[in-house]
């Protein structure tokens, strides 16, 4: 029967209260950096932050990465209405990684999940 290293569970952990973070970022009018920095800052607290490489994520629409970006370096604002990802990830040279994504839809009463994956750690 697999098993996940306890590394592992504690990183997949991480990432999730990150991706929580960063949905729960999505407002309408929002900086697009802040929306980052919400995810960023869980990973940078447990002292990973050197390992969330990229972005928090884009928006989607007739192409799978379109503006906005949302990064670190991001400017502008988040309109309502909007489509985009939050997928902030971890990844540790030679062992492994987490990214958890989602799409969201930007709405005045909180970010609209379009992804209903359940996001409960699987082993196979």
């Amino acid at each position: 029967l697999a098993r996940a290293a306890d590394w592992q569970r504690e990183v997949y952990d991480l990432v999730a209260r990150a991706q929580a973070a960063g949905r729960a970022a999505l407002v309408p009018g929002v900086d697009l950096a802040a929306v980052d920095a919400a995810a960023r800052g869980v990973i940078a607290d447990a002292g990973h932050g050197d390992l969330f490489l990229h972005g928090l994520g884009h928006g989607v629409g007739l192409e799978i990465h379109e503006a906005p970006g949302i990064g670190q370096a991001a400017t502008g604002t988040l309109a309502c209405g909007a489509a985009v990802t939050v997928e902030p990830g971890v990844y540790f040279s030679g062992r492994g990684g987490v990214r958890i994504e989602d799409t969201l839809v930007v709405r005045e009463r909180g970010p609209e999940l379009l992804t209903l994956t359940d996001k409960t750690l699987t082993v196979v």
